[in-house]
């Protein structure tokens, strides 16, 4: 009994068999397929060629969103190491809460940035930075492993900030001297702008943000 080949079978077979064609390079010409671009009949050829010119548009696009990702992270690392600086030539330390939180503004074209420090050292208990916050708000703080990104509900945090415009979303990073320590702070972005910080937005940054926050500020902390 003769057994029927379908195109698995025909698939398997030419893969098993790479030298078919070039045994039988008369078939090349002859083999017609429908061109997705074309909308034509074509040659096997000609179907190769529209392949490869597909997956070369494919690298040329992929390659071109590479390349913006690696500016827009050479930009990202400009202002970063600019912000840093700013806070190394800061010669005052009651000083570096204004300079850091201006300097995100300034820098990194933030709407508005704003934060609070408890149990500060004597010396800074009367600053602006040292006002009095609640229980609730240290305590949320303390519970936050990352970043809070997403909508404001009236979070105690988004009245610490003086705006013209209502802030629609925020941005809330504990400040902590060291990973798993005690929260002694809570670095705060707002923004009248809903998308501007949402709850699935990477906080990679951010983090960072925060971890520098953290070391420039805890000169002020009572150790």
């Amino acid at each position: 009994m003769i057994k029927v080949m379908n195109s698995t079978d025909i698939a398997t077979y030419l893969v098993q068999h790479p030298h078919f064609f070039e045994e039988h390079a008369e078939l090349l010409s002859s083999i017609k397929l429908t061109s997705p671009v074309m909308g034509r009949a074509i040659s096997l050829q000609e179907r190769q060629m529209e392949v490869v010119r597909e997956k070369y548009r494919a690298l040329e696009l992929r390659l071109a969103e590479l390349m913006r990702i690696a500016e827009d992270n050479h930009i990202i690392t400009r202002r970063f190491q600019s912000w840093t600086r700013s806070l190394l030539l800061a010669r005052n330390d009651v000083d570096l809460p204004h300079i850091l939180t201006q300097g995100l503004q300034d820098i990194f074209d933030l709407p508005h940035a704003t934060l609070r420090l408890w149990n500060v050292a004597a010396d800074f208990s009367h600053t602006w930075f040292s006002s009095a916050v609640s229980e609730d708000a240290m305590l949320f703080a303390k519970g936050l492993s990352a970043p809070f990104c997403g909508p404001n509900q009236d979070f105690e945090a988004a009245g610490w900030i003086e705006a013209a415009e209502p802030l629609q979303s925020i941005a809330m990073l504990p400040l902590r001297q060291a990973p798993g320590a005690m929260t002694f702070g809570l670095l705060v972005l707002g923004s009248p702008d809903p998308a501007r910080y949402t709850k699935d937005m990477a906080t990679d940054f951010l983090v960072q943000i925060a971890d520098t926050s953290s070391a420039a500020l805890s000169c002020l902390i009572d150790q």
